[in-house]
Order: C-alpha cells, then sequence, then structure tokens
C-alpha cells in the first residue's frame, strides 16, 4: 500500500513537470510568435511594384507591341511612373520618372551598375566585355577608364580634328558634286560621313577606296540590322532554357553580322601591329602629329611588362572599338537626321539657325571647330531635338546587383530595369508644352537653370546618367554639332515635289526614323571654290 502510494505521488509529480514544461513551451511559443509578427510589421518586405496581368507561364510578352517606348509611357500612366510586368521567367520594371529615376542612377548607382544583355548584344560585345554592355567591375572601370580619360581626353580629340575637318569637308564636295539639285537621303549620307570620320580617328582608315569598295556599300546594313537585333524581342532571352534551339533565328543573324564587323576590326588591327612594329624598328611619323586610337590602345598594351596592370585581350580590344563603329555612328546618323527632320518640319527655326551660322561663320567660309562654341541657337536646337527623340528611348536596360527599394517598391536581385527617358522628355509634368518643338527652351542664360549632357538634371537624360552614362559624349558632341553646322551652312535644304515629312519613328535600342529623310541641297555659300 505505501509503495503503491509512493508510486502514484512520482507519478503525479512527473505529470506536473510534463504539465509545467508544456505550458512553458506554449508560452515561449506564443511569445516567439509574437516577436516574429511584431518585426515583420515593423520592418515588413515592400511590395512588387503595380503592373498588368499576363498570362500563365508567358506573363505579358503576347501583349508586348512593336513601340515599346510608347507602350510603356501609355502604361504609366494606368499604373503609375514605376510598374513591373513579367516577361517569361524575366521581371521587368519599367521608370519614368525623374525622383524614381534618381534613386537609379545616383541614390543606388553602385547597385544598379550592372547591364542585362539580350543574348543578341552579348554576341555583338564579344561576350560583354565592352563598355556598354560589360559587367560592372575592376575591368569594366579600367576599360572605361582607359577610353575616356586617355583616348577621349581633349588633347586627343584637339589633336584629331585636322581628320574630322578632312572627312567632314569630303562630304561637302561629295554632296556638291554629286548631290546638288537632287534627292539625298540625308540618312544614309550621315552614316557614310560619321563612320568615315570615326574611323579615321580609331585607325587613320575609312571605308572608301578600292580595299574596302565592297565592304562599305553592305557596312551600314550591317550596322543597322545588327543594333536592330538589340533590343528585338526573342524567346531565348525571357525563356533561356529555350535559348539553344534559337527559334526566331536571332542568334544566327547577330553572328552572321557580327562576322561582318569582325573582319573589319581583324583587318584594322592587324594593320596597325605591321605600323606598330615598323616603327619600333626605324620609326615612323604619325599623320597630323598624333596616334590612332588603336596605336594608342596597342601601345598601352604593351606597357605592361611590370605586371602591375593587365594588358586588354584582343576580344577587349575588338569589343570597344564596336561600341564606336557600331553604337556611336549609328547614334551619330539618327540624331544628324532628326534635327534636319525638326528643322525642315519648322522652316523659321532652319532660318535662325542658318542666319547664326552666317553671322558666326560667313558665307566666304566652311565651319570650323572653334566656331561651334558660338552656336548656341544650333546647340539648343540640337538639345531640343534629343528632348523629343532621344537615341535610346529606354536607354540600356539596367540590373540590380541586390534586391533593393525603389519608390517604395520591391525590386528584386537580377531582375531587369527599363528608364524610360523617352516618356520623361515628354512629360507635362516636367515640362511646358512638352510635345512643342521649342528651342529656346535651351537658351537659358542662368548656368544653374542651364542643360547638358552629364546627367546631373534627371528631368534631361538623353546619354543617361551615373557611372553608366554614355562613355563616349565628348566625341558624340563634337562630331554632331559640327556635321550638322557644315551640312546646314554649306547647303540650304528642300523636300523633293510634293514630297511630306513624316516624324514617325522605328523603336530599337536605337530609335530611327520610320521613313528615311530625303532632301534636295543647294549650295548657298558665295565661293564655290570652298566645295572643291
Amino acid at each position: 500500500m505505501g509503495s503503491s502510494l509512493w508510486i502514484t505521488r512520482i507519478h503525479d509529480k512527473d505529470e506536473n513537470l510534463a504539465a509545467i514544461l508544456t505550458l512553458l513551451f506554449m508560452v515561449s511559443s506564443l511569445l516567439w510568435f509574437l516577436w516574429i509578427w511584431k518585426k515583420s510589421n515593423t520592418n515588413p518586405t515592400p511590395p512588387l511594384p503595380p503592373g498588368p496581368r499576363g498570362l500563365p507561364l508567358l506573363g505579358y510578352l503576347p501583349f508586348l507591341g512593336a513601340n515599346l517606348h510608347l507602350q510603356f509611357t501609355d502604361m504609366a500612366r494606368v499604373y503609375g511612373p514605376i510598374f513591373k510586368l513579367q516577361l517569361g521567367t524575366k521581371l521587368c520594371i519599367v521608370v519614368s520618372s525623374p525622383e524614381l529615376v534618381k534613386q537609379v542612377v545616383r541614390d543606388q548607382d553602385t547597385t544598379f551598375s550592372n547591364r542585362d544583355p539580350t543574348i543578341s548584344a552579348l554576341i555583338a560585345s564579344y561576350g560583354a566585355t565592352d563598355i556598354a554592355f560589360g559587367s560592372y567591375g575592376s575591368d569594366w572601370r579600367k576599360l572605361r577608364k582607359v577610353f575616356v580619360s586617355q583616348m577621349l581626353s581633349k588633347t586627343n580629340l584637339d589633336d584629331c580634328y585636322a581628320m574630322r575637318k578632312e572627312e567632314v569637308h569630303k562630304s561637302i564636295s561629295h554632296i556638291y558634286s554629286d548631290k546638288s539639285g537632287n534627292p539625298t537621303d540625308l540618312g544614309q549620307f550621315a552614316f557614310s560621313t560619321s563612320i568615315n570620320t570615326s574611323m579615321r580617328m580609331l585607325w587613320g582608315d575609312t571605308l572608301q577606296g578600292e580595299k574596302w569598295s565592297d565592304f562599305g556599300e553592305k557596312y551600314r546594313k550591317v550596322v543597322s540590322e545588327m543594333v536592330g537585333l538589340f533590343a528585338k524581342p526573342n524567346i531565348s532571352d525571357y525563356f533561356p532554357v529555350l535559348a539553344r534551339f534559337d527559334l526566331q533565328g536571332i542568334e544566327r543573324q547577330t553572328k552572321k553580322f557580327q562576322t561582318v564587323i569582325d573582319q573589319l576590326l581583324t583587318c584594322a588591327i592587324e594593320e596597325q601591329m605591321k605600323k606598330l612594329a615598323s616603327a619600333q624598328n626605324g620609326g615612323v611619323q604619325e599623320k597630323h602629329g598624333r596616334k590612332d586610337f588603336l596605336r594608342f590602345l596597342l601601345e598601352n598594351n604593351n606597357n605592361h611588362e611590370d605586371g602591375s596592370t593587365t594588358p586588354l585581350t584582343v576580344q577587349q580590344l575588338k569589343a570597344v572599338l564596336t561600341d564606336v563603329i557600331v553604337g556611336g555612328t549609328d547614334t551619330t546618323a539618327t540624331m544628324v537626321e532628326w534635327v534636319l527632320t525638326e528643322l525642315m518640319q519648322h522652316p523659321e527655326e532652319m532660318t535662325r539657325v542658318q542666319a547664326e551660322l552666317t553671322q558666326t561663320v560667313g558665307l566666304d567660309d566652311l565651319v570650323e571647330e572653334f566656331h561651334l562654341p558660338k552656336l548656341h541657337y544650333l546647340d539648343a536646337v540640337i538639345k531640343e531635338t534629343f528632348r523629343l527623340h532621344p537615341a535610346l528611348p529606354l536607354l540600356v536596360p539596367r540590373r540590380p546587383s541586390q534586391s533593393t527599394t525603389i519608390g517604395g517598391y520591391y525590386i528584386p536581385k537580377g531582375s531587369t530595369v527599363f528608364l524610360n527617358v523617352w516618356a520623361i522628355h515628354r512629360d507635362s509634368s516636367v515640362w511646358d508644352d512638352p510635345l512643342e518643338f521649342r528651342p529656346q527652351r535651351f537658351l537659358n542664360t542662368d548656368p544653374s537653370n542651364s542643360f547638358d549632357y552629364k546627367g546631373n538634371k534627371f528631368q534631361y537624360l538623353p546619354f543617361g546618367s551615373g557611372r553608366r552614362i554614355c562613355a563616349g559624349i565628348s566625341l558624340a558632341e563634337r562630331l554632331l554639332i559640327y556635321v550638322l553646322a557644315s551640312l546646314l551652312h554649306s547647303f540650304d535644304w528642300k523636300l523633293p515635289n510634293d514630297a511630306t515629312l513624316d516624324l514617325s519613328d522605328k523603336f530599337g535600342i536605337v530609335t530611327k526614323k520610320r521613313i528615311p529623310l530625303i532632301a534636295v541641297p543647294t549650295p548657298r555659300l558665295s565661293n564655290l571654290e570652298l566645295y572643291a
């Protein structure tokens, strides 16, 4: 009996202990859940931006139109200045206000300094080893530093002015002798001038002459088609598992075009290496007292014997050259065509620009680069054209290196971020009468309220902003205004009989005129010997 009572008491103690432990566990669990709940409510994960619903698996991909800049602008009116859309496996974020763009390119610039190149862009840029599409890091910083601070330094650009002058004068002479009074494709002419000028500065050769006669004829088409493929919707980009099948043939097409570009670059590099070897053996006088940009890169590459820095690979050399002769020349030619289109659409502005040129240069002389800083109205016309027709309306897409927030919305790591500068440049809350062509808006004499191309004012970003701002601004700005000033000073331009201007565009990573500008030139200089 005593033994039984003792066992019962032990059993009761065990039950009490178990009850106490159970109660402690329940209280601890409750406190833990309360702590988690409080923490999650104190610092909740922000929501994704709003956006349209898509189809299962495909997302919004089937509903994309041909003109993404227009479609994205319309969608911003519905969903706000930041919205998302799912394209296959890829989450895309579109930003369409200066305030939110500032958060991307200034406040969190490092986070958003990577690119999201398409398969086509990867091929054309030699595996994203260039400046435009390369991943942010030490190699990219080294490449950009060589390109901007050394190749495109003010001293180098000043030194190669003679080459730019010679090529532009050749173009003026060609128009006078072969095109006067006849319809001229201004886009084609602008591209030829731009590519020949760029090539002269890069390696001292052009697409003219017997050596390049066949190549030069197809080069513009190759560049235009290649740039068009960069932004063309590709199933392989949205569904990587299908990339091996290249269902649309975009990879094959890009490789075909890239082979043509590579042929040109290989030839140029081999020629310069021969000249470099010859110079080291006996010395060669440089034309115009300067070294070509490619020669500079090759010599710079040879000065790494101490092992302090890594020389550029052949791929990197070709990739940087591609940035200039593909991206640079195509955008310059596109903007020449847009500026002339707007001036012909607004003849009173054309008259004012030519009057400024006559006063600054005189009808008995050609435009020189020292005239350019005095051409304030032409500069305003160019800036206004960039506002209405930014060459890259969505810039080059960015990809955040870590998850973050923009405008209170969650932006996942690895998503694709578009900055819709086309929408910002035409936003009525930012610009007065935004759809009107009014160059006067850029004539503000107050330096604190003036606009330039450096990307410091987020309502005007034709060349982008932040670390990934266009690396070739200095060259592009000089070449663009020089070519335009020369064309407008040397000739009057009229539409052919019964022709009408068309200002519609065709979307791409570079957005061009849908219908080429055809115009008839008439000489306006008083001294015809200047055209010789």
